[in-house]
């Protein structure tokens, strides 16, 4: 018996020594186990929106790629996290990641059941649950949630960790995160909510769709006064301040507006995006999720003015049902280089879409002529009132014509701009040579692909064509009276704490003689007051130079009308602002195409832009010096005063030229 008896207690010994030492093994499992969870995707910062700041410092538009706007816990009021915590975890500034003894009466209950839908999670076990595992209700995700909310509440304060909950849930009505819950709501801000409206917020996370106020206020209103009944029982709030909050209205507001920066001027914001990716190497990503602040050149009142005209139906011809005639426009400020405003195209705009204002690529016809012909001509000696051949030419068998068909012998510069004439043009690039035309062109922003030298270029038929912000660049030297400043969208860009990261420096080079800039602004007045570009005159003074170009010369287009155009320009400036403006269609064919109304549209806009942009600026003339004989002023000017579609025969030789030969 004795011997029984030490045998059964020596058992007992064994017995326990090994579940001692099982609970060890599972101890220092669970320990390495939670040990080498990671949970450093916790102490990455929530992506921030960056914002784009106009002209004055003023918030434009909001970047953001994430549907959470986070807030630190220092702007969460104390009502809110009283409220969530008296809801979703009243012990949580107490257990050490998993309460216990409600794991334990979940379990029970679900092994009782024979499922596992008993919640009794914690709100870092919720937190973990977001982050890093998936939705299933096995007992081996509920093990796994709580060694992760075990490892988090080890490594983070009980702050930061209800601070990345709020950031991170669901509060229905397509919100995430307390601060949008709380635009979406009550449209303010979560800092500013009242105790009745933290109630309603700490309600929604259990059920969002559920007690959802805009769905059911019945519901939301009793859900609401329960959570204020828990806090009153917490000792969070008084009797007096839940009698009081009971009392009260739900209070939320049905806002269709939104973030109202978000989407603002996408074609202006998707210029900013371009230029700090390739300017200044920063990653779409950064840009989107960095919470940086880039102050931009961007005018609100020029930009809303373009957008107030781009919206307007009857400032643009009739399109073609499948296919909508497009435009893309671009206004600089030739003092600074600053681009004040841009048009990517008409209709809906997507993110990162298509720009018709900066990636067009279309030959610019006759607007080239200033570029490529008349500036080089005058800073190689050549007048205002300089002689210029206007007759039979063949060079090479380039046989270029005036629009009317007709030479007139000899013209001045003066008359040939004005009028728009193509074979003085072709004759005075082949006296200049054609290297000196591209050369000036490259010293105003554009360069030109090999296959440019030829004499075509005069007419603007180029191989590739040119964009609204590269002809509004360079015709801005001529408004800066020789000095280019190089057109850009940022002035510079920091953290969100201030810190710069990039301040442009924007210096002009000159790129020609004052006095060439003089005469060519003297001759473009001329043009739109009494040649081609009269369309875009306005009660202020007004340089600028029309184009137009014409339809391939293919079997497709075969019996169209002389009046049919590919592409039709404007460009010009006033004394405060440069701008160029293109319409035509994005596919042209037989049945899409310009007319003769047509021709003339760009510098109808440019005229309504430019008047709602300038409308509170006063009139004030160029700032421009007698610039010698023979320039004739716009006044003084007795051109001819035909129509202005005279220009759009020089479209019909803007498909062709062939390099440098004798004239005839």
């Amino acid at each position: 018996m004795f011997k029984a008896f030490w045998k059964k207690k020596r058992f007992w010994q064994i017995f326990s020594v090994i579940v001692l030492m099982g609970c060890v093994i599972v101890f220092v499992a669970c320990y390495s186990y939670i040990r080498g969870l990671d949970v450093s995707k916790l102490s990455q910062p929530l992506p921030e929106s960056t914002l784009v700041l106009d002209k004055n410092g003023k918030p434009a538009s909001q970047l953001s790629a994430s549907k959470i706007e986070p807030v630190q816990f220092s702007q969460l009021p104390k009502v809110l996290t009283d409220a969530v915590v008296a809801v979703e975890d009243k012990r949580f500034y107490e257990h050490t990641g998993i309460d216990v003894r409600s794991i334990f009466r979940a379990v029970a209950r679900d092994v009782l059941r024979g499922s596992y839908s008993e919640g009794a999670s914690t709100i870092t076990q919720q937190l973990a649950r977001n982050l890093f595992l998936n939705a299933d209700k096995t007992l081996g995700r509920k093990l796994r949630e709580a060694a992760y909310a075990i490892k988090i509440d080890t490594t983070y304060s009980k702050n930061e960790i209800l601070e990345m909950y709020l950031n991170s849930i669901y509060f229905g009505e397509g919100s995430w995160g307390v601060q949008g819950a709380a635009r979406t709501y009550f449209n303010k801000n979560v800092k500013d909510l009242t105790l009745p409206e933290a109630a309603v917020l700490a309600a929604l996370p259990k059920a969002p769709s559920r007690y959802s106020p805009f769905k059911d206020e019945g519901q939301a209103l009793e859900r609401r006064n329960t959570v204020l009944v828990l806090m009153r029982d917490e000792g969070k709030i008084t009797a007096q301040d839940y009698e009081k909050a009971k009392a009260s209205p739900l209070g939320v507001v049905k806002s269709d507006k939104g973030n109202e920066l978000k989407g603002r001027y996408p074609a202006y914001v998707d210029a900013v995006i371009n230029e700090a990716v390739n300017e200044y190497g920063f990653t779409e990503e950064q840009l989107l999720t960095g919470g940086l602040r880039i102050t931009t050149e961007l005018d609100p009142l020029v930009q809303n003015a373009v957008a107030d005209v781009y919206k307007d139906e009857s400032l643009f011809p009739e399109s073609k049902p499948d296919q909508l005639i497009q435009s893309g426009a671009a206004i600089v400020d030739q003092r600074t280089g600053g681009i004040r405003a841009l048009a990517g195209g008409r209709g809906e705009g997507v993110f990162r879409g298509f720009s018709r204002a900066t990636q067009l690529k279309r030959q610019p016809g006759s607007s080239f002529k200033p570029i490529v012909v008349y500036g080089p001509a005058m800073e190689n000696g050549y007048k205002p009132n300089s002689i210029l051949y206007d007759g039979p030419l063949n060079i090479e068998g380039y046989q270029p014509q005036d629009w009317d068909h007709q030479t007139r012998g000899q013209v001045t510069m003066q008359e040939a701009v004005v009028s728009s004439w193509n074979v003085p043009a072709v004759w005075l690039l082949h006296e200049i040579g054609i290297d000196r035309g591209l050369q000036f062109a490259k010293s105003l922003g554009i360069t030109l692909p090999a296959q440019d030298r030829q004499l075509g270029i005069a007419l603007g038929g180029l191989s590739e064509g040119v964009s609204p912000l590269q002809m509004a660049q360079a015709f801005s030297a001529f408004a800066a009276k020789g000095v280019l400043h190089q057109a850009h969208t940022i002035t510079k860009i920091e953290t969100s704490s201030g810190h710069l990261l990039v301040g442009a420096s924007q210096k002009g080079a000159t790129v020609m003689q004052p006095e060439t800039a003089y005469a060519m602004t003297s001759m473009l007045q001329v043009a739109v007051a009494q040649g081609t570009g009269k369309n875009a005159a306005m009660n202020r003074p007004v340089a600028g130079k029309s184009g137009t170009t014409q339809l391939p010369q293919t079997k497709e287009f075969e019996g169209l009308s002389s009046g049919s155009a590919k592409d039709a320009w404007f460009v010009g400036y006033t004394p405060e602002l440069t701008a160029a403006v293109w319409v035509g269609y994005d596919r042209t064919d037989k049945e899409h195409y310009l007319t003769t109304s047509g021709g003339a549209v760009p510098a109808v806009l440019f005229r309504e832009m430019m008047n709602r942009a300038l409308a509170q600026s006063p009139v004030v003339p160029f700032d421009m010096p007698f610039v010698g004989a023979g320039t004739q002023t716009a006044k003084d000017s007795n051109s001819s005063e035909e129509s202005d579609d005279r220009d759009k025969e020089d479209k019909k030789e803007s498909q062709h030229g062939h390099g440098k030969g004798k004239k005839r």
